[in-house]
C-alpha cells in the first residue's frame, strides 16, 4: 500500500492515511493517517506497526475542503466502514444538514466523511456494501472516486466511479485499484478500464462491475506497456529532471508507427469519418496551462499547413462562453492525464453542440479519450513531477501530426512536401538531445540567479507560446514573478517593467524564416538592454546577429521555424528546476499544485 502511494504522491501531499481490515486476532478496522507527506505517515507506521491485513485502501490528499492537518486526512471512519475520497462532493452541505440533524457527530471539516457516514448508513439497511455503495453513489453531486472497506467483510474493497479517474490492476491471488496504473505497476501491467458512473468490486480472486443502477458491466481489458523502473528517478536528482532528459524517447515514441509502407501518414486512433475530417472548417483547441501553450503552438503549424482556422480556448473558460460550434467543427482536447475536469467538461458540452471531438492525451484508458469521438495518445511514458516536461513536448508532437494528417487528407500539400516535414520531425530528438548536453550552460546561469525576484520572457511567432511557457515553469517551480509577453506588445506597456539588472529570456526566431521577425526582435533585445535589462537570448546556432547585445546566449540545433519550440523550450525548462533546486525547494512536488486537476 505504501508503495503504491508513493508512486502516486505526485496526484496530492497535503496528509496521507490508511485503513487495513485486519481478522487476525479480531483486530478488525484499523487506520493511520498523518498531515504532511507521505513520509510522515512512514514514520508513524515505523513507530506503531499496523496488523497484518487482508485488504486495505490508502490515500495521499490534495485539500478542497477542510485545511491539511491528520482530522482531515484520508481514511475516514465511520463505525467500522473506512472510506477514501478523490475529487469534491458538492452536495455536501446539504447531505451533512441531513446526517447532522439524525445525530450523527462529524470530527473532521472534509466533505468526504459526509460520504462515509452515508456509506454506514446505507450498510447498515442492506447488509451489503457494493449495493450500499450504489445507493451512496446516486446521491452524490460533483467528481468523486470512493473507496470503502469495512471489518464485516475482510476480503473486499468497493469502489465507485464518477467523474474522477480509477483503475483496477489484475494480479494473480490478488487485484488492485488506483487513481493511475503507477499506482500497482510494480505487480502487475494488466488492468482494466473503469467507465463512468460505476462499481467495482473487488476481491483477491475475482472483479465485478456494475453501473449505479446495479446492471452487471464487462469492462474491457487492457495491457500497460511501461514497467516499474520508468516511474522511478533512474539516477537523476528528481523525477522532473529525469523527465526533462527523458524528452528525445518521448518525442521519438510520440513519432513511431505514423507511417504506412508508402510514408504517408496513418493515425490508427483518428475514429472520426475522413469525409467528416475533410468538411472541417473550423479547430478550436481545449486545455489548460501548459496544455494550453502546446495548443498555441499547434495553431500555427495547422492554420500554415491546413489553412484551417484554429481557435485556442482556455477549457474552464470554453462552455461558459457560449462557444460557436457544431458539426463543422473539430475540437482537439489536450490533456496529459486525460482526467483534467475543466477539459473534459468542455469536451461533453462541445460534443452536446454536435462538433467532432479529438483528444490529445498520455494516458491510456482515461476519461477524456473514452469520451472523445478519436484520440492520439502520446507515448511520453509516466510524468511523475507535477510540473509538465516530457507530456509538454510530446503533446506539441502530436499536434504537428494531426497537422500534417489534415493536410494529407485535405490536399493542401503535396505528398512529398508532407514526407519531408515528417522526416524533420524524426530528426528532432536528436537535436533536443544535443541542447541537453549543452545544458551546464543554462544550469550555472539559474544558479547565479537563484536570488532574483522576477524574470521576464518574450517571443514572437512560435516563441511567442515557448515564452509563456518559460514563465509558467519559473513560477510553478520557484515561486517568483515571472511573466511571458509577445515581444511586439514590449512597447504597448511592458517594456515599463524594465530596470537595471532586470533578467529578461528572449527566444529569437530563426534567421533563415522570416527575416523581418528576426530582425525585429534583435531591435527588442536592444532596446531592453538599453533600460539596463539582463538579456538570456535562445538562439539557433550560427545566429551571430543576437552576439552583441546578448548578456548570455543558449544556443540550440538549426531547425524548421515551426518545430523550434521543440527545442527552445528545453533551455527554460532546466533554467527553471535549476533555480528552484538552489532556492532548495522540492522541484518535483511545487506547494499547492497537484499533478492532475479533477475538479472544476
Amino acid at each position: 500500500m505504501l508503495e503504491g502511494l508513493r508512486r502516486l504522491e505526485y496526484r496530492g501531499y497535503d496528509s496521507a492515511g490508511v485503513a487495513l481490515v485486519s481478522p487476525e486476532g479480531g483486530a478488525g478496522l484499523v487506520t493511520a493517517k498523518k498531515a504532511g507527506k507521505l513520509a510522515n505517515l512512514v514514520g508513524e507506521l515505523q513507530e506503531r506497526p499496523l496488523p497484518d491485513a487482508t485488504a486495505a485502501i490508502g490515500h495521499t490528499r490534495w485539500a478542497t475542503h477542510g485545511v491539511p492537518n491528520d482530522l482531515n486526512a484520508h481514511p475516514h471512519v465511520a463505525g467500522s466502514l473506512a472510506v477514501i475520497h478523490n475529487g469534491i462532493v458538492e452536495n455536501f452541505a446539504t447531505l451533512k444538514a441531513e446526517l447532522l440533524a439524525d445525530g450523527v457527530e462529524f470530527l473532521s471539516q472534509t466533505d468526504t466523511e459526509v460520504a462515509a457516514h452515508l456509506l454506514a448508513r446505507a450498510y447498515a439497511d442492506s447488509g451489503d456494501l457494493p449495493s450500499a455503495m450504489r445507493t451512496v453513489a446516486r446521491r452524490l453531486e460533483g467528481t468523486f472516486t470512493l473507496l470503502a472497506v469495512h471489518a464485516d467483510v475482510p476480503d473486499v474493497v468497493v469502489g465507485a466511479r464518477h467523474d474522477s479517474p480509477l483503475v483496477v490492476g489484475l494480479g494473480d491471488g490478488e487485484n488492485f485499484l488506483g487513481s493511475d496504473v503507477a499506482a500497482f505497476i510494480a505487480h502487475t501491467r494488466d488492468a482494466l478500464e473503469l467507465g463512468q458512473d460505476q462499481v467495482v468490486t473487488l476481491g483477491p480472486d475475482e472483479v465485478t462491475v456494475t453501473d449505479f443502477d446495479g446492471a452487471p458491466v464487462q469492462p474491457r481489458r487492457f495491457t500497460v506497456d511501461w514497467d516499474a523502473a520508468a516511474a522511478e528517478k533512474g539516477g537523476f536528482d528528481s523525477f522532473m529532471d529525469k523527465e526533462i532528459h527523458d524528452q528525445p524517447q518521448a518525442v521519438g515514441d510520440t513519432l513511431l508507427g505514423r507511417t504506412d509502407v508508402d510514408g504517408r501518414l496513418v493515425l490508427d486512433d483518428l475514429r472520426i469519418d475522413e469525409a467528416v475530417l475533410r468538411s472541417i472548417d473550423k479547430i478550436v483547441v481545449v486545455a489548460c496551462g501548459t496544455a494550453a501553450y502546446a495548443g498555441h503552438v499547434a495553431k500555427y503549424a495547422i492554420e500554415h499547413w491546413c489553412r484551417i482556422p484554429v481557435e485556442v480556448e482556455l477549457a474552464h473558460e470554453f462552455r461558459y462562453r457560449d462557444p460557436v460550434v457544431g458539426p463543422r467543427t473539430l475540437v482537439v482536447a489536450v490533456s496529459q492525464s486525460g482526467e483534467t475536469m475543466d477539459t473534459l467538461m468542455a469536451v461533453r458540452h462541445a460534443r452536446e453542440q454536435g462538433a467532432k471531438v479529438l483528444a490529445i492525451c498520455n494516458t491510456y484508458g482515461s476519461t477524456i479519450p473514452r469520451e472523445s469521438d478519436a484520440v492520439l495518445y502520446t507515448h511520453a511514458g509516466p510524468e511523475i513531477a507535477v510540473a509538465s516536461t516530457k507530456a509538454f513536448l510530446s503533446q506539441i508532437t502530436a499536434a504537428y501530426l494531426l497537422g500534417l494528417y489534415l493536410a494529407q487528407l485535405r490536399g493542401n500539400k503535396f505528398p512529398d512536401e508532407i514526407v519531408e516535414i515528417f522526416d524533420q520531425l524524426r530528426e528532432m530528438p536528436g537535436r533536443i538531445q544535443q541542447v541537453l548536453d549543452r545544458a551546464d550552460h543554462v544550469r550555472k546561469a539559474a544558479r547565479e540567479m537563484s536570488d532574483v525576484p522576477s524574470v521576464l520572457f518574450l517571443g514572437r511567432h512560435v516563441g511567442f507560446p515557448v515564452a509563456l511557457e518559460g514563465a509558467l515553469k519559473l513560477k510553478e517551480l520557484a515561486y517568483i514573478h515571472a511573466e511571458g509577453f509577445a515581444a511586439g506588445e514590449l512597447k504597448h506597456g511592458p517594456i515599463a517593467l524594465i530596470e537595471e539588472g532586470q533578467p529578461v529570456f528572449v527566444i529569437v526566431p530563426s534567421p533563415r524564416g522570416r527575416d523581418s521577425l528576426h530582425s525585429k526582435v534583435i531591435s527588442n533585445i536592444q532596446e531592453i538592454r538599453a533600460r539596463g535589462a539582463r538579456t538570456l537570448v535562445i538562439a539557433e546556432d550560427g545566429d551571430t546577429a543576437v552576439e552583441p547585445f546578448a548578456d548570455e546566449v543558449f544556443w540550440v540545433p538549426q531547425c524548421p521555424t515551426l518545430l523550434s519550440p521543440l527545442l527552445a523550450t528545453v533551455p527554460l525548462q532546466v533554467f527553471a528546476c535549476e533555480l528552484a533546486t538552489a532556492r532548495g525547494l522540492d522541484v518535483d512536488q511545487p506547494r499547492n499544485l497537484a499533478k492532475s486537476v479533477t475538479v472544476e
